[in-house]
């Protein structure tokens, strides 16, 4: 019994990681450009895809008040959807200080700079060689 994968097999798990990531590319330049467009502060792309099997990215941004972190968040779910890529889930619409876009490998988070602040993600997410190791 042969049990190796056949050429083909290989082939088209390459050619799918391949497509996975250029849409994770794709996705993260609408997002930036999304963000860019509404006057986001402080735009942080972490790569998470070697730490967690929920996204390969996290981008984390701070808006000015309450009104621009909404304005941000509706930005990049306008422009995700118009690009292909629908969100699955937004929360924390209802008070603004943090609202977080789920777009599958992409995952936005949106904050007040205190929020930001007090929560530290870029700290939580960051990997460390030592855990690479």
């Amino acid at each position: 019994m042969n049990l190796e994968p056949s050429p083909s097999a290989s082939n088209s798990h390459e050619l799918a990681m391949n497509t996975r990531n250029q849409d994770l590319k794709t996705c993260l330049k609408v997002v930036q450009e999304a963000l860019l467009d509404v006057k986001a502060k402080d735009i942080l792309e972490l790569d998470v895809s070697s730490i967690s099997n929920v996204a390969d990215a996290i981008v984390i941004a701070s808006g000015t008040s309450t009104r621009h972190v909404k304005a941000l968040a509706d930005n990049v779910a306008e422009e995700a959807r118009k690009a292909g890529f629908r969100p699955i889930g937004v929360e924390g619409e209802r008070d603004a200080e943090w609202i977080l876009i789920d777009l599958g490998f992409v995952v936005v988070h949106v904050m007040l700079p205190t929020a930001r602040k007090f929560y530290d993600l870029e700290s939580l997410w960051r990997v460390s060689p030592e855990s690479v190791a």
